[in-house]
């Protein structure tokens, strides 16, 4: 039988691999030393702390919220972005600053900036993950190969994402990576990546999180094809802009589809009325961000001329998410933590519908953190409408501990 004292320490670790905390304090000084305070209790001190990862209200002062982040947290790497929201461990907040804590012990993180991101290129990104894992490598938490994940956090507004990811998927290899854009809540304005002390605007953080736990990198949507479709028959690729569909402007002819007038068209619409590409036997969201005074609708994935669009109607969506939890978790175990990038358009459909409090609970009870983005990334796709993260599971026991 394994003594008291060992049953402690078994679940002091469990407690110990990561913490969390949040603040909607103002202040953006006061919020950085609140978050630092629950951080260091939460992992016994900030000896044990290797990592920040943070999602905070564009409404901070963020010239001053970055200076303070850096001289609060000193040597430790954090990285983070501005979000439409944020998921802290009590659910849905608006206002705050939420950040995961991870123990050096648990977990080797590495982070990078892009800033170029027009010009990153394959040898640009072979170099910066051959960097990644270097440093992954020299801190000995695990090995790289099959106990590692990517996390990119992008400029929500920087129109790159498609490029960006492919090119570092292609050189991450087998290393899952997924992560999300950046929000400005809900203003579509200007958004923010953290990395190196301050703010970022047209840039990407690339953090590579290498574990002993176990984990698995996850999306899912609560959407279902429609047998409506639209042709996509005019577009311009650099702005998002689709100008026509079915051969017809395209803000009349998708508010035809959507069974609304065009005076009409807003997020609400939008959310309620979804459109995906289908690749292979899946079919990946390509929301829309906006109609314009042309009769034009700027997405926010690229869209190219000639591709189908098909309707999409909405299943119930804590229902769904709820099945989904319980379907990683028969494979993973109770999860450690959740790290969630949540599309702000299924957030308003859930806003929509009164269902902030019921979503709060089922995002507490499966331990996710996390933010309401711009859009999602999954294995180098950018795609949208979708709830894509990873699931950590809890540290084994230990034989003294299955003894017991």
């Amino acid at each position: 039988m394994c003594p008291i004292h060992c049953r402690d320490e078994v679940e002091q670790r469990f407690s110990a691999s990561q913490t969390t905390g949040v603040s909607h304090l103002t202040d953006p000084v006061a919020a950085a030393a609140e978050l630092a305070e629950q951080l260091d209790s939460g992992l016994g001190g900030r000896i044990y702390l290797g990592g920040v990862l943070f999602f905070c209200s564009a409404d901070y002062a963020l010239d001053l919220l970055g200076p303070a982040l850096a001289a609060t947290f000193g040597e430790v790497s954090v990285s983070g972005c501005t979000t439409a929201g944020e998921i802290t461990p009590q659910g849905y907040a608006r206002g705050s600053i939420v950040a995961i804590g991870f123990a050096r012990t648990d977990f080797a993180l590495a982070q990078v900036l892009i800033e170029d991101l027009s010009g990153f290129d394959l040898p640009r990104a072979q170099a910066l993950t051959d960097d990644l894992l270097a440093r992954c490598r020299a801190q000995a938490v695990a090995p790289v190969t099959g106990h590692s994940f990517a996390l990119t956090l992008l400029d929500g507004l920087s129109s790159s994402e498609e490029q960006v990811l492919a090119t570092l998927d292609a050189a991450l290899g087998r290393i899952p990576g997924f992560g999300g854009s950046a929000g400005d809540d809900n203003r579509l304005a200007h958004t923010y990546v953290y990395a190196d002390g301050r703010f970022h605007d047209q840039a990407a953080v690339v953090v590579l999180i290498n574990t002993h736990l176990p984990f698995e990198v996850i999306s899912t949507h609560h959407l279902t094809p429609l047998a409506d479709k639209l042709v996509v028959t005019a577009v311009d690729r650099d702005t998002r802009r689709v100008l026509e569909l079915n051969a017809e402007p395209a803000a009349e002819e998708y508010a035809r589809l959507a069974g609304v007038t065009p005076d009409t068209l807003e997020e609400a619409v939008f959310a309620r009325c979804p459109l995906a590409v289908r690749i292979g036997e899946a079919h990946y969201v390509r929301s829309i961000q906006r109609v314009n005074a042309d009769a034009s609708l700027t997405f926010y994935c690229a869209v190219e001329t000639g591709i189908v669009l098909t309707a999409m109607q909405a299943t119930p969506i804590l229902t769904q998410l709820a099945a989904y939890f319980s379907e990683v978790e028969v494979r993973l175990g109770a999860p450690l933590l959740t790290i969630g990038c949540d599309c702000f358009l299924r957030r308003m459909e859930i806003e929509a519908l009164g269902l902030e409090a019921d979503a709060s609970r089922l995002l507490q009870r499966h331990r996710v953190i996390g933010f309401n983005t711009y859009g999602e990334q999954h294995h180098g796709m950018h795609i949208n409408q979708t709830f894509t993260g990873v699931v950590i599971g809890q540290p084994p026991a230990t034989d003294s501990a299955r003894d017991e």
